[in-house]
């Protein structure tokens, strides 16, 4: 009961502050991300609570709209097929030709229609339609075209320092779903810092998060994930539209593997690092990625997405043989991963590491994160796809002292598309930048940074990164509208996640 009068309260506050402001139709609904283009018509319409299917793979988020809506509004939908009366939503394919497979239109007359090229795109349509009844039971009549600018638009999770509950990543992406984001990249082991652990590596913490059938004892014991877990949650963030990218970190950011197996360590650059003379890294390092890569009892493999990162940051560049050395490793592992029918990603080391050694390009995603570590220009020309990730304006270190404790939204959403990487800025749209990201890093040991202080980072951060990735340099909407409106709908969230 409590909950339900919640509820209520919040559509009643969302549909008074509709009312108070100006009555404008020609002013763009009220969804996060905005919209790419909207055009009035006349009048407004209320939905009927029936969603007609007009094409058998778009039932899926038919029922996606019907379960939200039910636990947002505490009113059932009915799903049906045939002739469309006032008020209801129709759900159809578009068998036009189309550039991008996430874009969707929404008209709105008598009746709402939704016209996709794919089921992801009517998702999408889902979710702006979820948005603007949360902000007034009243649809404005007009034309939504909306399409995403980049079609990587996400978040770098580190819960290899940090253990993050099962329970808050299922939340989490059903939280990204709702705001368009689709990536959702799990760095899955990482170490401390020695100086926080008395300058000791035994003592450091580190940690390898999933579990490992090869290697009995690499999986941590302070919190992990089991398989059949990490496969669900790759499946409910399919659901809500986003790609789980695994994430095994190496050859630097090691320590776990080798608390595990002490001779894998670099004797030279500190046990962090694996040694890349050794030819049992190769082997140790092969083996681990096999587990998750080879297919199953079911026939499919522990890591369902497209995609795989294989790492490779901030290792030693010290000398000529090292450079050499991490560069054949790092083509050993990207040529391991399509060995697997998976598309290869990468963090940008490669002007850190120039060298001789041919490291492969086509295909591969690198996350440019540091114009010092990979020159993002450099890289387009070497033909690498990118994700903008600069370190400096999106990532997230809680009560570090360095990088941000929170995105500063304001700049970023003024300043900032995924053309802009560091001190370089390319043309919006340019075909080989994927997409932007914003990472949350959990560097510093303290217990006191609980998973609510990562929620109260993260969310203001995804809506900013959601709006400079889906409506980039189209945005329209001023900042402190932006943050207003995203701030009523965040209300609606702890409802939205709870099921």
């Amino acid at each position: 009961m409590k909950r339900t009068l919640v509820i209520l309260f919040l559509f009643a506050f969302l549909f008074i502050g509709a009312k108070g402001q100006s009555d404008v139709s020609s002013a763009k609904p009220h969804i996060l991300p905005e919209v790419t283009s909207w055009t009035s018509g006349q009048g407004t319409v209320v939905f009927s609570r029936r969603i007609v299917v007009k094409s058998k793979d778009m039932r899926q988020a038919a029922l996606a709209l019907a379960t939200d809506y039910e636990t947002l509004f505490h009113a059932q939908c009915a799903i049906t097929t045939g002739k469309a009366h006032r008020g209801d939503i129709v759900v159809e394919r578009n068998d036009q030709p189309v550039d991008n497979c996430e874009g969707y239109t929404i008209h709105i007359s008598d009746h709402i229609a939704v016209s996709a090229p794919t089921p992801l795109a009517a998702f999408w349509a889902t979710r702006s339609l979820l948005q603007m009844m949360l902000h007034s039971a009243e649809l404005p009549c007009g034309t939504i075209a909306d399409i995403p600018q980049y079609p990587l638009r996400g978040m770098l999770f580190d819960v290899g320092r940090k253990y993050v509950p099962m329970s808050y990543l299922q939340k989490l992406v059903r939280i990204m779903g709702f705001y368009k984001m689709n990536t959702l990249q799990l760095h899955l082991n990482d170490n401390g810092f020695p100086k926080f652990f008395d300058n000791d590596w035994l003592k450091t913490q580190a940690a390898f998060r999933l579990q490992c059938d090869t290697y009995p004892g690499l999986t941590a014991q302070d919190g992990s994930y089991t398989k059949d877990e990490f496969i669900q949650l790759q499946q409910l963030a399919q659901a809500n539209g986003v790609e789980i990218i695994p994430e095994i970190d190496s050859p630097a950011h090691s320590l776990a593997f080798t608390h595990y197996r002490p001779s894998l360590a670099s004797k030279d650059f500190g046990m962090d690092h694996l040694d890349l003379s050794n030819p049992e890294v190769y082997t140790f390092i092969d083996a681990l990625f096999n587990e998750y890569l080879t297919p199953q009892a079911d026939g499919l493999p522990v890591f369902r997405g497209p995609r795989v990162n294989i790492g490779t940051d901030e290792y030693s560049n010290a000398n000529r043989q090292t450079v050499e050395q991490f560069r054949t490793y790092t083509d050993h592992l990207l040529a391991l991963v399509q060995s697997h029918g998976k598309q290869p990603m990468l963090w940008g080391a490669l002007t850190h590491a120039k060298g001789q050694t041919p490291v492969r390009h086509e295909g591969v995603l690198m996350n440019c994160w540091s114009n010092g570590f990979a020159q993002p220009d450099s890289m387009r020309q070497l033909g690498y796809q990118l994700v903008s990730i600069p370190d400096g304006l999106v990532y997230i270190v809680p009560r570090a002292g360095y990088y941000q404790d929170y995105l500063d939204c304001r700049y970023l959403y003024a300043n900032w598309t995924p053309a802009v990487i560091g001190d370089k800025r390319f043309a919006e749209q340019d075909p080989q930048i994927e997409g932007g990201m914003f990472a949350l890093w959990n560097d510093i040991p303290d217990p006191s940074i609980t998973i609510d202080e990562l929620h109260k980072r993260i969310v203001p951060a995804l809506k900013t990164i959601a709006a400079k990735t889906w409506t980039g340099q189209l945005v329209t909407l001023p900042f402190d509208h932006f943050e207003t409106l995203g701030q009523q709908l965040d209300n609606c969230l702890p409802a939205l996640t709870s099921h």
